[in-house]
């Protein structure tokens, strides 16, 4: 499919539509859509763009649709992409607003949402494997990985998890520059 602004705006529609759970389960929609059927960027792009998405304040699901769609079309991309994947979620909200408080206490919906979390957690499942798959590449990271798992798990915030990682990258980075000129 040709990159255009409303083959981005479409795309990203198709993704909002499917995006229950919230931001963790964009990244296998946005594989299969951008990387598999459209073949608009890499796997390695789209798992960058997530990876900076949740380090930024903000909805994980805007974030990476704005970084997606300014590398396939700049701003214009970036535009489509937000406007798409945030349209689905303004077009619910916005006709079931009314009905929504009556339709949440049916027993047939909740038994559908339990069935949805259900698929919410195997696609976290899916974007864990994918992460896992494309950050952890050597013992280095490795060990950043235990670092803030041990750090995450004694409920140290994840804004100094974060930080913590950000400069032991850094300092790692600037020993090995050292050493390999």
């Amino acid at each position: 499919m040709q990159v255009n602004f409303w083959n981005i705006y479409k795309t990203f529609f198709k993704i909002g539509t499917m995006l229950l759970g919230g931001g963790y389960v964009i990244l296998p929609l946005l594989q299969s859509e951008i990387v598999d059927k459209n073949g608009w960027a890499k796997d390695e792009d789209i798992v960058e763009y997530y990876a900076l998405s949740q380090s930024l304040p903000g909805i994980i699901a805007a974030n990476i649709s704005i970084f997606t769609g300014h590398k396939l079309m700049g701003i214009r991309g970036a535009v489509a992409a937000l406007s798409g994947v945030i349209m689905p979620a303004f077009l619910a909200i916005v006709l079931i607003a009314d009905i929504l408080s009556e339709l949440v206490e049916k027993h047939s919906v909740q038994s559908m949402f339990a069935g949805v979390a259900v698929g919410v957690v195997i696609l976290v499942i899916l974007t864990i494997k994918e992460m896992w798959n494309k950050s952890i590449v050597d013992k280095f990271t490795c060990m950043i990985f235990v670092l803030a798992f041990i750090l995450a798990s004694v409920k140290v915030s994840p804004v100094w998890i974060i930080l913590s990682c950000v400069v032991i990258g850094i300092i790692y980075g600037a020993v090995n520059s050292k050493e390999v000129k």
